[in-house]
């Protein structure tokens, strides 16, 4: 089930980041991967999120601006069960969301999104907060 978020649910998305890093994001340094999680609730405030739900409790959440995916993360004991294309299918067709920004470096989530069909139109050699994680500026493919 995929249900708006609330600020009382920050604390169950940081659980949710946290794992997906850790075991996502490995060329993150442990300065940055602390910088990244302490700017987590101001980040959230930028996006509209909604989470995923399986067995009464928070899996996954996407949090979309201005037709972009900004952030899209699985619980680590979740990835694989659908929940991530459940949240892009949901923020595709109900957000209007047809773009995403991915880590270059994240190999796996590059190779998801073009699955979902997202095409790789630019690159930036620093991320959003001007630290060197190029990434990838990826659109739905017109034949999708």
């Amino acid at each position: 089930m995929i249900r708006a978020i609330h600020e009382v649910d920050y604390p169950r998305l940081a659980e949710i980041w946290e794992s997906a890093v850790l075991h996502t994001h490995d060329f993150l340094t442990k300065e940055d991967f602390q910088y990244y999680k302490e700017r987590l609730p101001l980040y959230f405030q930028y996006v509209t999120l909604y989470g995923y739900k399986r067995d009464n409790e928070l899996i996954g959440f996407i949090g979309v601006a201005e037709g972009n995916i900004e952030m899209l993360f699985v619980h680590n004991d979740s990835r694989g069960t659908g929940a991530g294309k459940e949240l892009i299918l949901y923020a595709i067709q109900h957000l209007g969301a047809t773009g995403v920004d991915v880590n270059e470096q994240n190999a796996q989530a590059v190779g998801f999104y073009k699955h979902m069909g997202f095409l790789t139109v630019d690159r930036s050699e620093l991320d959003g907060d001007g630290k060197a994680y190029p990434l990838l500026h990826m659109r739905l493919s017109a034949e999708r």
